[in-house]
């Protein structure tokens, strides 16, 4: 691992965006429904023991990237624009594309990313993991073929102040109800990819979480569901809860009903569990609806939830960048459709190595 990654990125995270106090901590839960008419909506909580400092921006397809990883760093062209939610405006740690597809980064600790070094793949900072797949892929499918060739090197390090090391996994879904996740273990990328696999939380790895799952599936939801707030227990009501609501064909009764779902699986604001890193305050959610491309956001400080209609951002090539300032703890408060309030503003910037060294 490169050892000069002068800040780094845990999910927060899970969205994935860095830790910048020894404290801090995060967990979150990643849910996809397969409704009726071809419904498909993610949802997803971002649990995070400080403020995040989240903003929204819209980035419009065209933008020249580098995986900000020294002279042997990845780079591309965004093919597709996005709105993307960030942590610290340093990093992507939600959002989705005009083509429909959906990506989130939570914490994983058992993660271990490969050597890097001037002989491997290019670098990518983990700061960008869920914004290449946002600039280069429409679908799940296209998505996972392309990161089964590995083009790059994720490149990771520390949190700092602790001795402990940034570690996400990744999530993606798009219009078709397509899911995939993207794990390091033991230095080797592994994908799960499919429809069935519509939850993701944190600890433990996600074979190990399916197995707990199964356990659970057994004894019923409505006969005992776990009630914690660890990772496995909100993997298991959230897995129980996403099949077990209606599929509606109002989409408004849809939303109505994945918003719970997102919520009972939730941390209440203020708590955390000393000793249990994973444990953490929910800050915010979000819900993509895939089919109608809204993009939801919803503070635990604020009283409304408001949206993103992808259908009314300018994301042709040469359109300005815009961002939606949420304010400390993301306490500025918005209603409806949010589009229009977006104010122009430079792109933020990956945090990734400044040394152009990897050790």
């Amino acid at each position: 691992m490169p050892r000069k990654f002068v800040r780094t990125l845990p999910c927060i995270f899970a969205a994935a965006t860095l830790a910048l106090s020894p404290l801090s901590s995060l967990a979150c839960t990643r849910v996809v429904y397969l409704g009726a008419n071809d419904d498909v909506i993610t949802a997803r909580s971002m649990d995070w023991k400080q403020d995040v400092a989240t903003n929204l921006y819209v980035l419009p397809r065209g933008i020249a990237r580098t995986g900000e990883a020294g002279p042997n760093s990845i780079r591309w062209t965004a093919k597709y624009g996005s709105v993307v939610a960030t942590g610290y405006d340093v990093s992507t740690t939600d959002g989705v594309n005009e083509k429909g597809l959906s990506a989130q980064l939570l914490w994983l600790v058992e993660s271990q990313y490969p050597k890097f070094d001037k002989d491997s793949r290019p670098g990518l900072t983990i700061a960008a993991w869920a914004q290449y797949v946002l600039d280069n892929f429409a679908t799940v499918a296209e998505a996972v073929a392309a990161l089964e060739k590995e083009p790059f090197t994720v490149v990771s390090d520390n949190v700092p102040g602790e001795d402990r090391l940034t570690t996400l996994h990744l999530s993606m879904s798009d219009k078709t109800g397509d899911s995939a996740i993207v794990e390091y273990i033991n230095g080797r990328q592994v994908i799960h990819h499919g429809k069935q696999y519509q939850v993701m939380t944190n600890s433990p790895t996600f074979d190990e979480q399916l197995a707990l799952n199964a356990y659970w599936t057994q004894i019923g939801g409505t006969t005992f569901l776990p009630g914690t707030n660890r990772a496995s227990d909100r993997f298991a009501r959230a897995s129980f809860y996403v099949n077990a609501i209606p599929k509606s064909e109002d989409p408004v009764e849809a939303l109505a009903s994945m918003f719970g779902v997102i919520r009972n699986a939730s941390v209440p604001f203020g708590i955390t569990t000393p000793g249990q890193p994973n444990i953490s305050s929910t800050r915010w959610r979000t819900v993509v609806d895939h089919k109608r491309m809204l993009y939801f956001f919803e503070s635990a400080l604020t009283p409304n939830t408001f949206w993103v209609d992808l259908n009314k951002v300018d994301l042709s090539v040469g359109a300005p960048v815009k961002r939606l300032d949420l304010g400390k703890d993301q306490r500025n408060t918005f209603s409806g459709e949010v589009s229009a309030s977006f104010k122009v503003a430079p792109p933020f910037p990956f945090l990734g190595l400044k040394s152009g060294k990897a050790g």
